[in-house]
């Protein structure tokens, strides 16, 4: 898999002169707490390494306390570029006082014994809601339109030779994603029909050439789709993205956003950022502004994205869940295909199989 297709010429690091990073509107961002600071100087070393000591964007770390004079000394000697630390406003983290506390505990009691995952961690509902409608509204993001998320424990294979904020500015392209996988439906049962209470009133938000079928498909498995009550749950990753912060700011999203924050889903359920963040861009963007990174070779925890090209290293071609084959089952990619090969795919830069070429 070599470099996307793109509009304009790529702009790679040898075309940078003497410029320190290209643009000053894009930065790398992660929510770590101070206990995950082994796992982000892992993925620092694979960031810097493969993409950023090239281009030289600043690192902005988020945190909803103080982070450590050990944090911040520890991280700094993993990059060259800037490093800023930000705590999330308590109105932006805390639990709202919508929520009642004895349904909270009755709903996270209920989750854990049928075995949903982070069910009980109520940080982990907490993250979930600030990733899905406030760290957008961070000030100290306040002046950038690009961002590129990252996770402790990252695995980058493959150097990254191009600024990939410029191909989303120079390509129009809102979202950008290595992953494309399903969901527990057991986390959102309710997501999607209040996603359909949104649209009863907004539908003009709709984008004109949208990933419905993506979002909504019950052939491959209609299983899960039952259970999350018209959901496939197909969603992408969000531990990597690489997106417009614009879009987020947008009406569209943000007041979707707060429709989903009045049911208190977040909490009474545990709904993700990642499907919340996929849906979003699904509906209300035109399939032609997501992008897909196969270029990029990515693994995060048992899941992959690597490319069949000569420039990777460490992880086998294609290969979804390379620790164990039976997770295959959680790919989504096939339903991505199904969904953007309905049409002139390679305006989207996909080469899709013949049989979808005429859809």
């Amino acid at each position: 898999m070599n470099e996307p297709a793109t509009k304009t010429p790529l702009l790679h690091v040898s075309d940078m002169g003497n410029q320190s990073s290209p643009r000053n509107d894009s930065a790398i961002i992660a929510l770590v707490r101070t206990e995950e600071l082994d796992g982000i100087i892992y993925s620092m070393r694979q960031m810097e390494r493969n993409f950023n000591a090239k281009f030289g964007y600043p690192w902005i770390f988020f945190n909803d306390k103080p982070f450590t004079e050990e944090f911040k000394r520890r991280t700094r000697l993993e990059t060259r570029a800037s490093c800023l630390y930000e705590q999330i406003p308590s109105e932006h983290w805390d639990v709202p006082s919508s929520v009642d506390p004895h349904q909270l505990t009755k709903h996270m009691a209920d989750m854990k014994s049928r075995g949903v995952k982070h069910a009980s961690d109520l940080s982990y509902h907490q993250m979930c809601r600030w990733y899905s409608g406030f760290f957008y509204k961070h000030p100290a993001l306040s002046h950038l339109r690009y961002y590129w998320r990252v996770e402790p424990w990252i695995k980058l294979f493959c150097p990254i030779e191009y600024d990939v904020f410029q191909y989303l500015s120079d390509n129009d392209k809102v979202y950008g994603f290595t992953i494309n996988i399903y969901d527990d439906p057991l986390t959102l049962p309710s997501l999607w029909p209040e996603t359909l209470a949104f649209l009863v009133e907004n539908s003009h938000h709709l984008g004109q050439n949208n990933a419905w079928k993506w979002l909504t498909d019950n052939t491959h498995r209609p299983d899960v789709n039952l259970r999350a009550n018209g959901f496939s749950t197909c969603h992408f990753w969000s531990n990597f993205e690489i997106a417009d912060l614009n879009f987020w700011r947008g009406d569209a999203y943000d007041s979707y956003f707060q429709h989903l924050d009045r049911s208190n889903g977040f909490f009474y359920e545990r709904w993700g950022d990642a499907p919340v963040h996929s849906i979003g861009v699904g509906l209300f963007e035109n399939i032609s502004r997501i992008h897909w990174f196969r270029d990029i070779g990515y693994q995060h925890t048992v899941y992959a994205n690597c490319p069949d090209s000569d420039r990777c290293n460490g992880c086998e071609p294609n290969k979804f869940a390379p620790i164990a084959f039976w997770l295959n089952q959680e790919d989504c990619r096939v339903n991505w295909l199904d969904q953007v090969c309905q049409g002139s795919a390679m305006e989207h830069g996909y080469l899709c199989p013949k049989r979808n070429r005429n859809h």
